[in-house]
Formats: structure tokens, C-alpha cells, sequence
């Protein structure tokens, strides 16, 4: 791969807008703009798989998101030219706000208060970042990795007690499952193989999950890989759990640190919103949307992002309106940073699809990152203004430019 942008090498700002027009090309694109891959934990085995997908699905515009780490950009750029799907890149991290935690405020974590997740949007490829930022990242990575290596330990000597007759290695486990970065739902993974491996017989199987759930009755069916490796990470690595390692206050940054990180990066600070779950719940943080709105502002956040695979159409679409009059930076995704394959067009729960608005002002804020990214990688100030605000007043003019950019990268040979 080269080590400049692939943005580089495009026609100038009036070039790409003359170019579009003259083409005509002007229509909203499907696109899904968060979407984890095996580089953190992925329901792909590949990031190919997501493409090929993307491709079968009509997705014109992908975003990869992962935890902590950039190192997929590379293959995921390289991917984008080869099936002419437009590529955003992003990164996600979970910051600490301790004075919520102190409050017992939940912010998009419903289990644990304060704990806030964050996503990059628009970041730069090949990645460019200050020394200091670059320090920053590379301490939750390592972080995040000796909690991981210290449940596999656990994990092993809990596996000895019950004379499994099997257990792991860290580096094993890396190698064989992960990347860069093991997570905790690779050891589920890894745990439920070896389970499947060990024993023939559906009783075997079930008796031994039940001696790991410490007399827990196995509540999924055999086959439900997504439902077996939740029970595990909910008996076993969740609070209370055998092989469960709290978090070190060295793996989290706080919120003014990973928007340093994400800006230092190129990228757009952006809040992922839980909105309400199955039962019409919110989160302390999120049951007003006036107040989340100002208090997003105020932390000089401009750009939300959702899942709407979790959300009720009626709610999901009132929220979304209400920021896009606030001329928010809007993005959809599905995540699939669970084992459960389902599609990877955008819906909401129940699978009931978007409606064209929402398809447009997903398009919009892809548009917006298409436009950041573009002229970042050429030398220009982005959407964000030196002092980090965003550019809000000029929304459409991105949006536009945007449009123009995507055109001219799925349409170039």
C-alpha cells in the first residue's frame, strides 16, 4: 500500500463538484459507517466478508470502526478500491467521565456509570497523530490486552479445577482468533470451540456448561454460537464471573483525553447514542434530548452516531430529526461486533428499514466525512475548525463536496 492517501491523487475541490454535475450522479447511496472488524471482534471472519455483503446489499459506502486500533485501515483501503465501496475511517474507545461514575450517571453504558464510548470519525490513512496522542493510544491497547491475558489465566485455572483436559495461551488465542487486540469475546469464542471440540454428545456438552456456570443451567440452544458465547461472557467474564478481571484505570482515558486523541488524528469526535432498548428504557444521560444536546455541545461534540438495529422506528426517527435541525453530523451503523452475522444494510429493530429521510441524512453525514477526509489528506482544514468546533454552518457545502468525492472514488478505474 502506498503511504499517502488515496485522496491524494484526486481532481481539486471545483474539478470533483463540476464532475459530479456534469455526471449527474447526485442521488443518496446506502451506506453503513460503523462496522468492527476481526482487527477488535467481528461476526466477519474477514473483512472481505463485509464487502462482499456490502456488495450484494446495495451498500455503496462502508466505515470501519474498531476498537482502539487503525491497523485494519490498510487492508480495509485496499478492499474499498477493489469493490469500489467508499471507505470511512473510524476508531472507537470507552472513556471514563469519573464524575458521572461518582454520580452513578449512565451514560451509553446501561450496566456501568460513567463509562462513556466514543467513536473517531474521518481519521486519517495512513495514519498521522501526535506523539503525545500516539502514547495515549498505545497505552489503552496494552492495557486492554493485559486484562485479556490475565482472564485467559484465570480462565485456565478454573478449566484445571474442573479437569477440562484443555486450556489456552494468550499468544495462542491472539494468533489463531484475533489481531492486534484480544477481547474478551475472542475467549468466549475460543472457549466455545474447544467445548464443541472436547465433547460429542449434546448431554457432555450441556453438563459442562453447567459445571462452568457454576450449576447454571446452559440457556441457548447448542447451535446458537451468538447465544453460547453471551452465556459465557456473562457467566464467566462479566462481574462475578470465574474468569473475570476488572478493568485497570489505566485502560480508560477520559473524555477530554480521547477526543484529544480522535482530533490529533484527524478525525471528528463523535457520541454514539444508545437511544432506548428493548423495553423503552434510557439511560440517565440520554432521556432528555434537549439536555444530551447541550451538554454534547458543550463538550464540543457535533457529530452523533446510532445503531438502529437497537431502536424502535418511531423513537429512533424523532431523535435523529430533532439533532439534523440542530445540523449534527449524523451517522448509521450496524456494529457486527457481536457473533451474530445478520445483514449489513442498516435497519431498525425488528428489522424495519429506514425511510428515505433517514437514508438521507445517513448519506449526509457520510457525505460530511467523505468531504473531512478529502480535504485533510490534501493539506486543508477539515470540518472541524483549529479550535476543534465544528463547522455546523457550512453543512451543506460539505455535504456537496462529499457527494462529489464519493462519486469520483466508486467511479474511478
Amino acid at each position: 500500500m502506498s503511504d499517502k492517501s488515496v485522496f491524494t491523487c484526486f481532481p481539486g475541490k471545483q474539478a470533483l463538484l463540476n464532475e459530479i454535475k456534469s455526471k449527474g450522479n447526485e442521488k443518496v447511496l446506502l451506506v453503513n459507517a460503523h462496522f468492527h472488524t476481526p482487527y477488535s471482534f467481528s461476526a466477519f471472519t474477514e473483512i472481505e466478508q463485509a464487502f462482499g455483503m456490502a456488495k450484494s446489499e446495495g451498500i455503496q459506502v462502508l466505515g470501519i470502526n474498531d476498537f482502539y486500533t487503525t491497523d485494519g485501515y490498510a487492508e480495509f483501503e485496499k478492499l474499498a478500491q477493489k469493490y469500489r465501496i467508499f471507505p470511512l475511517f473510524n476508531i472507537e474507545f470507552m472513556a471514563l467521565q469519573k464524575d458521572l461514575l461518582a454520580e452513578g450517571i449512565r451514560v451509553n453504558d446501561p450496566a456501568n456509570p460513567g463509562r462513556t464510548y466514543m467513536s473517531g470519525k474521518g481519521l486519517t490513512q495512513p495514519l498521522e497523530i501526535g506523539d503525545a496522542e500516539l502514547e495515549l493510544l498505545k497505552q489503552v491497547q496494552e492495557e486492554s490486552n493485559v486484562q485479556t491475558a490475565e482472564m485467559v489465566e484465570k480462565l485456565n485455572a478454573f478449566l484445571k479445577e474442573l479437569n477440562a483436559g484443555f486450556s489456552f495461551t494468550f499468544s495462542e488465542l491472539k494468533v489463531k482468533y484475533a489481531k492486534n487486540m484480544l477481547r474478551e469475546r475472542h475467549i468466549a469464542k475460543a472457549l466455545r470451540v474447544a467445548i464443541d471440540k472436547k465433547f460429542d454428545l449434546a448431554v457432555e456438552k450441556k453438563s459442562f456448561y453447567k459445571l462452568l456456570f457454576s450449576g447454571k443451567e446452559l440457556k441457548s440452544e447448542l447451535n446458537d454460537i451468538s447465544g453460547l458465547e453471551n452465556e459465557i461472557r456473562g457467566n464467566l467474564l462479566k462481574t462475578g464471573g470465574r474468569a473475570f478481571v476488572p478493568e485497570d484505570p489505566k485502560a480508560f482515558l477520559s473524555l477530554e483525553q480521547v477526543n484529544d486523541v480522535i482530533i490529533s488524528a484527524g478525525g471528528i469526535p463523535c457520541y454514539p447514542v444508545l437511544l432506548d432498548d428493548a423495553l423503552g428504557n434510557f439511560t440517565d444521560y440520554e432521556k432528555d434530548k434537549v439536555s444530551l444536546y447541550e451538554t454534547l455541545v458543550s463538550k464540543r461534540i457535533y457529530c452523533i452516531e446510532l445503531i438502529p438495529g437497537r431502536n424502535a422506528f418511531p423513537i429512533l426517527k424523532d431523535f435523529v430529526t430533532y439533532f439534523r435541525t440542530k445540523n449534527f453530523l449524523i451517522t448509521f451503523g450496524t456494529e457486527h461486533n457481536t457473533p451474530q452475522l445478520d445483514p449489513i444494510k442498516v435497519s431498525c429493530r425488528g428489522g424495519t428499514d429506514l425511510d428515505a429521510e433517514l437514508e438521507r441524512i445517513g448519506f449526509e453525514g457520510a457525505c460530511i466525512l467523505a468531504a473531512h477526509q478529502y480535504l485533510g489528506a490534501n493539506g486543508y482544514e477539515g470540518y472541524l475548525d483549529s479550535s476543534g468546533v465544528a463547522k455546523s454552518a457550512e453543512y451543506n457545502s460539505f455535504v456537496e463536496l462529499g457527494q462529489a468525492v464519493i462519486s469520483h472514488f466508486i467511479r474511478q478505474e
